[in-house]
């Protein structure tokens, strides 16, 4: 076997509720050394266990996970942040003689983790406080336009409707004189990290029955009582946070705005169309080998692969 020079590290990837969890629970039986590295931008919350389908205490004690329960709701770490954090965490598993995974569905902190994103801190308050005010007045047609003019390599990959990255590409281009883009190229980390992408994938309506079952056990587990204990510690409905699915749609709820059955049915879709979106944005990166798990075959095949992985890692480490 040919080693390559860089470090190699294994992920397990996929759109919510397909299995990620149960599959590295699995691996940890064989592996014992293993420890996850969660890419969950909203399971690094606190307080947020049930609508952000946490692992469960129980499982946390078998297989520990890092970037759980690292920050308060109206706290944050972007994915630049979560990158170089990430990436230490690795380097000191490999120290202790880990097998670190990456396990997660956040398309951005994976690729932050594995790829790095520049590390500029451009800021100006004025000028994002300007642009707020016109997407306020205005809309975001407009500066979604405007954004497409100054930065087209960019655009492609941002939603029209996404208004903190909309926001955020036209503030660098004000206060810099350069777009995201051109940024990234000058600023970019240099990692020295090989990843193997393994994606977890079903069938859609299989996967479409396992999400809406998923939301009815939370609201039977106390997804409303989370969300009320959060309002009691005065962790209101404005914080990004608080705009996650599961949490948005409930504090619509006790705000009296829709009824339970309609919260629960938001909750249903919107969170069948975030694991498409997951998938839109995984399927743009060719290096992902993916498995549909739908049966016993799939799954077998998908923890195969992920074995001989860990194996090669650990060849790897040896050498």
């Amino acid at each position: 076997m040919i080693l390559s020079q860089k470090k190699s590290i294994i992920v397990i990837l996929g759109p919510t509720a397909v299995g990620k969890t149960r599959m590295a629970l699995e691996l940890k039986e064989s592996f014992p050394q293993i420890e996850v590295i969660s890419a969950d931008s909203r399971q690094i919350f606190r307080l947020m266990n049930i609508g952000t389908a946490k692992p469960s205490p129980a499982e946390l004690s078998v297989l520990p996970h890092h970037f759980i329960d690292i920050k308060n709701p109206d706290e944050n770490i972007n994915a630049g942040e979560f990158g170089v954090a990430g990436r230490d965490m690795y380097r000191q598993l490999r120290k202790q003689q880990k097998i670190p995974i990456v396990v997660g569905g956040s398309g951005l902190y994976i690729r932050s983790l594995i790829d790095g994103l520049f590390q500029g801190r451009v800021s100006d308050p004025e000028v994002k406080s300007m642009l707020q005010q016109r997407a306020d007045k205005e809309g975001l047609a407009g500066l979604f336009a405007e954004m497409m003019k100054i930065d087209p390599e960019a655009a492609p990959k941002i939603h029209p409707n996404d208004r903190q990255r909309i926001v955020r590409a036209l503030e660098v281009w004000r206060v810099t004189g350069q777009s995201v883009s051109q940024l990234r190229k000058k600023l970019h980390p240099k990692i020295d990290l090989t990843p193997v992408f393994i994606g977890l994938n079903r069938e859609r309506e299989k996967l479409y029955q396992i999400i809406n079952a998923r939301v009815g056990r939370m609201i039977t587990d106390g997804l409303i009582e989370e969300v009320q204990r959060m309002r009691m510690h005065g962790y209101n409905r404005k914080l990004q946070s608080q705009k996650t699915v599961g949490y948005q749609e409930i504090h619509d709820y006790l705000d009296k705005n829709i009824s339970l059955p309609e919260a629960v049915e938001l909750i249903k879709r919107n969170t069948r169309r975030f694991a498409k979106r997951q998938l839109t944005w995984f399927n743009r990166d060719e290096r992902i080998t993916w498995f549909k798990i739908d049966d016993e075959s799939g799954w077998r095949k998908a923890k195969e692969e992920l074995t001989v992985a860990i194996e090669k890692y650990l060849a790897d480490f040896v050498a």
